[in-house]
């Protein structure tokens, strides 16, 4: 008793022991789990990048090196991986292009985080280095930057062909990218000249022929047959169009319910009744001067039936049936008509107005063209054909991010060397300033400084070339004060990148830069994960 009673008291100013173990290992399986993904990534960068097929369960394939698209198919579990594909696709949003170089800047930036946390640094100190660093790194881009003016087509297809050159159809970019450009210009609304809005650049898809047959066309595309129905004409000159959102077959009751007729009499009754019914409606659309009739497709009954398409044939009225819901405000701010919702509505100041609407072959289809359309809206269509549905869907994807990047130039009137140029100026200019900062700050800035290399040194590695020999010259030429030297893949030498016309918008690398800073910062303040069911 008397020797457990003398037992020593734990002094309370002693330092007590914290284990941090947990947090060490839930912060390094983070960083592991998002440097995998952007591992899995980082052989499509740059021109020379490969390819990924992705192949689903329901047996759909898909050949793309597009890092958006690759990221988002990826069925990823750990939450902090799955933080990197929303990375990706916040890029993709904010300026369409460079969504495999923010996933492999994050992955690099990770990197070195880990070696700065195994080093002794706090994660918090290095997060906060980190948001200097971003804001530091941004300045230096826009110090780069050329200014260019929306009237310099030149300028615009140049950038469109460097986000084409990385691409599957990149061989492809001599015509798509002009295509690109002239379908971005022709939505601008003078209006507002730093706005540009995607959803007036229609893409249709079709296959046969390939993609040197893809084509701008100035109007509208129906990816559907004109109705053949009784002889109705597939060809119009002079159109009248209407769009209508009721159906032309007879009316239904809102229950569910059956009516029984037993009387023959009756029965003639009821489908003179229809026929009636559907030939005022017929007589009403041809009194205003219609001649071709657009109609929404319909869930709650069919929008035509086979009577309805036989009069409308009769009345020599050109029938696109099925038209989807979603297209209609595309449709009518194109024809510059207004939609119709009900019969009683049908004016002839409603209609559009167009020189042709005809039945044309595409590849293996046929598609509805109408051209010519008068006082027509600020909108484009793209029909993109191709050998086989893989080239198509990488076509479009390829357009997207081309159509992306004039997006970007259009509302920051800004232009940037590509090639690696911008990442090794700023990891350079971020390392000397590291040496004018001091303690635990500077010594983190220098290391994520390091970090922004990973961009020219992945460049060359997918170039087959000698990356750490590259990317010595290139840290030499820019220390002389070449800033726009970068990698030229083709000559597999450095060269002045804008001589070479590769050029990209600067939102681009901006958004990049700071979308990737942002994303690690969450990932290094993470020191636990809970889960709840």
């Amino acid at each position: 008793m008397a020797a457990a009673a003398a037992a020593p008291v734990p002094s309370r100013k002693t330092e007590t022991y914290t284990d941090t173990k947990r947090r060490d290992d839930v912060r390094g399986a983070n960083i592991a789990a998002a440097r995998a993904v952007a591992d899995a990534v980082r052989t499509s960068l740059g021109p020379r990048g490969m390819d990924k097929m992705i192949s689903s369960g329901d047996q759909e394939v898909i050949i793309t090196n597009d890092g958006a698209t690759i990221v988002s198919r990826m069925s990823l579990v750990q939450p902090a991986a799955r933080m990197l594909a929303e990375l990706s696709r916040s890029q993709d949003a904010a300026a369409g292009d460079g969504t495999t170089t923010v996933v492999v800047l994050a992955g690099s930036l990770l990197r070195r985080a880990q070696s700065l946390l195994s080093a002794g640094a706090h994660p918090t100190a290095a997060a906060d280095a980190l948001h200097r660093l971003s804001t530091r790194a941004v300045e230096i881009l826009q110090s780069m930057a050329i200014p260019i003016e929306l009237s310099d087509r030149e300028s615009l297809v140049k950038s469109a062909s460097t986000a084409l050159n990385s691409k599957v159809v990149s061989q492809y970019s001599t015509l798509l990218s002009p295509l690109s450009v002239d379908a971005a210009l022709s939505v601008v609304d003078p209006a507002h000249p730093d706005l540009l809005d995607l959803r007036d650049i229609r893409i249709v898809k079709k296959l046969g022929g390939t993609v040197d047959d893809t084509e701008l066309v100035r109007g509208l595309i129906f990816d559907k047959k004109a109705s053949h129905a009784a002889g109705g004409p597939t060809r119009m000159e002079n159109a009248k169009i209407a769009v209508i959102q009721f159906q032309i077959s007879p009316p239904k009751t809102d229950i569910e319910q059956s009516v029984i007729v037993s009387d023959y009499a009756q029965m003639d009754r009821i489908l003179r009744e229809e026929r009636n019914y559907i030939l005022g409606m017929v007589k009403k659309i041809r009194a205003a001067g219609c001649n071709v009739l657009l109609i929404q497709k319909s869930i709650l009954r069919d929008a035509v039936t086979e009577l309805s398409l036989h009069y409308l044939a009769k009345a020599k009225i050109l029938v696109v049936k099925d038209v989807e819901r979603d297209e209609i405000e595309f449709i009518t701010k194109t024809l510059n008509c207004l939609p119709i919702a009900n019969i009683e509505h049908f004016r002839t100041e409603k209609l559009g107005y167009a020189d042709l609407v005809e039945e044309v072959s595409v590849g293996e289809g046929k598609v509805v063209k109408i051209t010519g359309i008068k006082d027509m809206g600020r909108t484009a269509t793209v029909l993109v054909k191709g050998s086989n549905q893989l080239v198509i869907d990488e076509a479009e994807r390829s357009l997207h991010d081309a159509l992306c990047v004039i997006r970007c130039l259009v509302s920051k009137r800004f232009m940037i060397a590509g090639g690696g140029a911008p990442e090794i100026e700023m990891s350079m200019q971020l390392a000397a300033w590291a040496k004018e900062l001091q303690g635990m700050e500077s010594y983190c800035i220098k290391e994520f400084a390091e970090a922004l290399e990973v961009i020219p040194y992945t460049l060359a590695e997918n170039a087959g070339l000698n990356p750490i020999s590259i990317v010595t010259e290139l840290r030499n030429r820019h220390a002389r004060g070449e800033k726009n030297t970068g990698i030229n893949v083709r000559k597999g030498q450095i060269t002045n990148i804008l001589e070479e016309n590769v050029v990209q918008p600067l939102l681009v690398s901006t958004s990049a830069i700071t979308l990737a800073c942002e994303c690690v910062r969450m990932i290094l303040k993470i020191d636990d994960i809970v889960t709840v069911r």
